[in-house]
Formats: structure tokens, C-alpha cells, sequence
């Protein structure tokens, strides 16, 4: 009966422990950069599996078998820290920039916003390469996202928010 007892406890961590790692995780924002979507200590649960087979720690796939659709709020490691964002745009999407009045990027119906450096940065760019996605926070003034850093490898988006 202790040995059955033991086992089952045992098996019971292993598999908490593999769900966590490759399947699904609980993770809580940090932050303003995602409201109103997403608020500073919400808890949000995370398909690990919604693009493939992570390799735990690594920020990136044993295994990919689909990459994100515009819309998905994501999650990947930027700087060694897990980050959420939403993709706004995939690879070959159409980006238009404009400094007329103020500095502007149009991609998929959305203007956003940017600073000079910003714009000087991604200008270069007329659609979001492939295997990249251009990834916001839908606070826009308050997030350090793709606009900064650049497009995200979809190869290193790691999950996706299922529930929040």
C-alpha cells in the first residue's frame, strides 16, 4: 500500500512537471504594456503547444508545426525574461511608413505611433519578413516591443495566451 502510495505521488509530480514544461503554464503579466487586454498581475494560462514542441528554457522548438496568426497574444523570451505581446503582423505582411505629420507605421488596418528612432529603425522595412512577426503591446505608449527590438523570430514564440 506505501509503495502504491509513493508511486502514485511520484508519477503525479512527473506528470505536473511535464504538463508545466511542455503543455501549459500559468503565467502572470508584469506590466502595463498590454492593457486594456491584459492588466499588471492577472494570471493568464499559456498553450505551449499551440506552435510546437517547446524545449524548456531555450525559448525556442524541438519540433514546429505552426506559427502565430495575426491577433494572438504570444509569449517568447526577450533578454532571458518571458514577454507577452500581441502579434499584429506575420511574415509578408504589408508595412507602410509615413512621416508626414508625425511618425506612423500602417500594417493590417492599424496605425501606430512611433518615435524618430523608432522610425529611422524600421523604415527600412515594406512588409515584416518571413518567418518574423511584428510584435505589440496593445498599450502602445507604455510597451518596449517590436517598434525597439525588431521583429521576433516565430521560431522563438513559445506559446500562446488561451485564457485570461
Amino acid at each position: 500500500m506505501k509503495k502504491r502510495f509513493v508511486f502514485t505521488v511520484v508519477a503525479g509530480l512527473f506528470l505536473g512537471l511535464f504538463i508545466k514544461l511542455f503543455c501549459f503554464d500559468i503565467l502572470y503579466v508584469s506590466g502595463v504594456s498590454m492593457e486594456p487586454a491584459l492588466n499588471d498581475g492577472q494570471a493568464v494560462l499559456v498553450n505551449k503547444l499551440a506552435y510546437g514542441l517547446v524545449k524548456p528554457f531555450r525559448g525556442e522548438f524541438f519540433v514546429q508545426w505552426a506559427e502565430p496568426s495575426d491577433g494572438d497574444i504570444v509569449i517568447f523570451l526577450h533578454d532571458d525574461k518571458i514577454v507577452v505581446k500581441r502579434c499584429v503582423a506575420v511574415g509578408g505582411a504589408q508595412l507602410d511608413f509615413s512621416d508626414d505629420t508625425e511618425y506612423t507605421l500602417s500594417v493590417n488596418g492599424k496605425k501606430i505611433v512611433l518615435t524618430e528612432s523608432q522610425f529611422r529603425k524600421m523604415a527600412q522595412f515594406t512588409s515584416v519578413p518571413e518567418g518574423y512577426a511584428l510584435v505589440l503591446g496593445d498599450n502602445y505608449s507604455e510597451s518596449l516591443d517590436s517598434r525597439s527590438y525588431g521583429f521576433v523570430s516565430t521560431e522563438n514564440i513559445i506559446g500562446k495566451v488561451i485564457i485570461r
